[in-house]
């Protein structure tokens, strides 16, 4: 599966700082150090309505990331899945009676638009889930052979008691966990599991669903967290730097990836850091696929709104924090976006070289974009107030938000 086209990244002059970013596992800031090569795995969406503001809140936080570590010149091996097969999609489909498959494939193409658009940074890698099927095999095999995984009626499940470190992602106690299970896909009320929160790895082929010859694990479909932990062990190895998504996939998706990885390698962390994203709301509730409450960048972007705009207002809020979209955000953001373009377009102006210090200082700091384009917002007014004689300035601030930000002016 292919990505969409990277976006040039202006280089700037000096270094950027190392990024010092929440960890839920920790619950806490570390400071990062990675190699000359950084390391990041971010979840994918499942492909049956895509793209909401929610989605696009998650990959813009994570596209801040490799814009922090490319300014203090590493690479970064940037990895992210599709989940291509899975219930909600089929759901879909049967009932807007299309192919699985094509309402996949369409919706895909819609994501790398949209993430084109907002000069979001591809992946090297991006996986469909049904194309690691043929890698996600051998690993159930391996666990189940292991004893760290059991069949039920031809389903096999992960057992979350063979991992020591289980639950050391998102730090829940078990009653939230098998709550948030039943919310999130899984299936804690079966009879017969060993643990309520055991997670399947392999469900066997259902009539009228999908499904792919597993070897000796019989014709059926992988589960949704160990098409995750194939990917990232095949493309990062253990121990990558950082471990992406909405704040949704702490518990389950990242805890129960977590410990499959573990067991499969004995090693111990999956990931140095779990970064995760906050909820965007509409109208007072979550935005989400079940409820229907959803704002579209492509619908956005039909309507005549600037990609640039739809990306500020992203960037007016913390990542972490959980914010509702609203009419007078977008605004906001139409007019900063005005007032900065404003701004450059002037053929000098007051130095940016303390801006570009400023922006960076801020993002290395948990991403604080906010505080960011506070700064600039000051560089703008001090422009239109007063002016400037530095000839450079202008370009400056236009390469320094394009590279850090991602907002070409």
């Amino acid at each position: 599966m292919h990505a969409w086209p990277a976006s040039e990244v202006p280089a700037l002059p000096g270094k950027g700082r190392d990024l010092r970013i929440h960890d839920t596992a920790t619950d806490g800031l570390i400071t990062l150090d990675p190699g000359p090569v950084a390391r990041i795995y971010v979840c994918g969406i499942t492909p049956y309505d895509a793209t909401h503001m929610g989605h696009a809140a998650t990959y813009n936080a994570f596209d801040l990331v490799q814009r922090v570590w490319l300014d203090t010149k590493r690479q970064v091996h940037y990895v992210q899945n599709v989940t291509d097969v899975d219930d909600p999609l089929l759901e879909r489909a049967e009932r807007d009676a299309i192919d699985w498959v094509a309402l996949a494939e369409k919706e895909t193409a819609l994501f790398r638009e949209d993430m084109t658009a907002l000069r979001m940074l591809p992946p090297r890698h991006y996986i469909g889930a049904v194309e690691a099927i043929p890698g996600i095999i051998p690993l159930v095999e391996r666990l189940r052979d292991s004893g760290a995984a059991y069949e039920l009626e031809g389903d096999i499940y992960f057992s979350v008691e063979s991992d020591p470190d289980f639950g050391k992602v998102s730090r829940l106690d078990a009653a939230t966990m098998r709550l948030l299970s039943a919310e999130r896909g899984g299936d804690p009320d079966r009879p017969g599991k060993k643990n309520p929160l055991d997670p399947m790895l392999w469900m066997a082929a259902r009539e009228g669903e999908p499904s792919w010859d597993g070897g000796s694990l019989g014709r059926g479909r992988p589960g949704w967290h160990i098409e995750c932990v194939a990917i990232a062990l095949d493309h990062l190895g253990m121990g990558f730097d950082v471990q992406g998504g909405g704040s949704d996939l702490a518990f389950p998706h990242h805890e129960m990836g977590a410990s499959h990885a573990q067991a499969l390698t004995g090693e111990f962390p999956m990931a140095k850091v779990y970064v995760h994203a906050g909820m965007v709301a509409l109208h007072g509730e979550k935005m989400s696929k079940s409820k229907g409450n959803l704002v579209f960048v492509s619908a956005l972007r039909r309507d005549g709104v600037d990609p640039a705009a739809i990306r500020l207002a992203l960037l007016a809020h913390h990542y972490r924090s959980d914010w509702e979209w609203t009419d007078q955000v977008l605004r906001d953001a139409v007019a900063r976006l005005d007032r900065w373009r404003a701004a450059v377009s002037r053929p000098d102006g007051p130095s940016a070289e303390a801006l570009v210090e400023e922006i960076r200082e801020a993002l290395a700091h948990d991403l604080d974009a906010p505080t960011a384009l506070a700064a600039v917002d000051r560089w703008a007014a001090l422009q239109q107030e007063r002016g400037g004689t530095d000839e450079s300035a202008p370009g400056v601030v236009s390469r320094a938000v394009d590279a850090l930000l991602g907002v070409a002016l």
